[in-house]
């Protein structure tokens, strides 16, 4: 017999002694074990605090032991293993989650209803965002569809009441509070004629395309998960996303891909040789 299957026997045959005492004395025994056991429960978690400060690695190979591992999912210190499909679900998530960060989204998992059912909340600018539809059905679905082929439907829900239209992200582009900044971006000859021309300006990150002395100015994101648009490639005047493959028309915005999501488009104006664009401010 190993040391823990000692240990474990130990712990059956006082449990058994127990059983047969009378109620009054079976109270004092379990005290006094709720009260070692919050004891050691402090001093485990003290000490997972300092390893985490030290080194986590060192704290994941310790919980990779499986008798560390059951000590401290006894006392609640560490999660139950998720079931392998909420694993490939969390998986798919972590996937779509830098594109949704970097719109200043995030995205959680709200339930897994079997068979094939997946509910997840888009929380942030993407849970009011005109393109959260499609932020869906193209990125979130896909992902988790590809790691989970055995699910079928994939469900956003929300907190908002229905018919609950405000935004608060939304500003009028009326507001008198509103004050607008030209800024210097580049030079005409910086920008080749049917091709873009990428720059960061204040912050900015910005794609120019020139069609003779017509230049446009978007943002350099793509409107389904804002990747990078500038080594898209460019043919008769259309973008397309390297990433998802979504299609632009570089002369308006407009995205061939899906409709009411154009590239965000900022004002131009051509002093001279210099490309001015508007930031509001």
């Amino acid at each position: 017999m190993t040391k823990l299957e000692e240990l474990i026997a130990e712990i059956n045959r006082f449990e058994a002694i127990i059983s047969d005492w009378d109620e009054s004395q079976r109270c004092v025994a379990v005290g006094l074990k709720r009260a070692i056991e919050d004891l050691h429960k402090e001093a485990l978690t003290r000490l997972i605090k300092s390893l985490k400060q030290e080194s986590m690695s060192a704290l994941r190979h310790a919980a990779d032991d499986e008798v560390v591992y059951a000590v401290l999912l006894y006392h609640d210190l560490v999660k139950p293993p998720l079931p392998p499909i909420l694993q490939r679900i969390q998986t798919a998530l972590e996937e779509v989650r830098p594109g949704l960060k970097s719109h200043k989204g995030d995205i959680e998992l709200v339930a897994f209803k079997p068979p094939d059912t997946v509910e997840v909340k888009l929380i942030g600018t993407c849970s009011s965002c005109p393109a959260s539809n499609l932020t869906l059905t193209q990125g979130v679905e896909q992902a988790i569809k590809n790691h989970c082929p055995e699910i079928n439907q994939v469900v956003a829900v929300s907190d908002r009441p229905t018919g609950d239209n405000s935004n608060t992200n939304i500003i009028s582009p009326f507001s008198p509070q509103i004050k607008a900044a030209w800024v210097k971006v580049a030079t005409i000859d910086q920008v080749s004629d049917l091709d873009i021309f990428a720059t960061k300006v204040a912050g900015h990150a910005l794609i120019l395309y020139r069609q003779g002395d017509r230049i446009n100015c978007y943002r350099n994101a793509c409107s389904h998960l804002a990747s990078p648009l500038d080594t898209g490639q460019v043919e008769n005047g259309i973008l397309t996303c390297p990433i998802h493959g979504f299609q632009y028309q570089l002369a308006t915005g407009e995205c061939l891909t899906a409709a009411d999501v154009p590239l965000q488009a900022y004002p131009v104006q051509i002093k001279g040789e210099k490309v001015f664009v508007q930031f509001p401010r």
